[in-house]
């Protein structure tokens, strides 16, 4: 499973519209708004880069009021849930 961090600039106007509408897409888990520099930060998960390549210039990018793009490719997930569960396998928990 690849996942992909895009970040996207909006029309003011049209946030919430393209936000739903990006969520919408097959192969986007989530969709957040948010302060900062950018307006929407969408999360895909595929199967391979190809579908990246279709889901972002062909669909996200195509969605009216999008304006910009900014695609990151992630290689390795960590989190705090992750570490714990590898420390755990074998041990019981009374």
């Amino acid at each position: 499973m690849i996942t992909a961090i895009v970040l996207i600039q909006t029309a003011a106007e049209r946030l919430t519209e393209a936000a739903q509408e990006i969520a919408d897409l097959e192969g986007v888990t989530e969709v957040y708004s948010c302060a900062g520099d950018v307006d929407l930060i969408a999360i895909l998960r595929v199967g391979d880069h190809e579908q990246i390549a279709d889901i972002v210039p062909g669909r996200i990018n195509k969605v009216p009021g999008v304006l910009d793009t900014d695609t990151h490719i992630a290689f390795r997930s960590y989190s705090r849930q992750d570490t714990e569960a590898a420390f755990s396998i074998g041990m019981e928990v009374d």
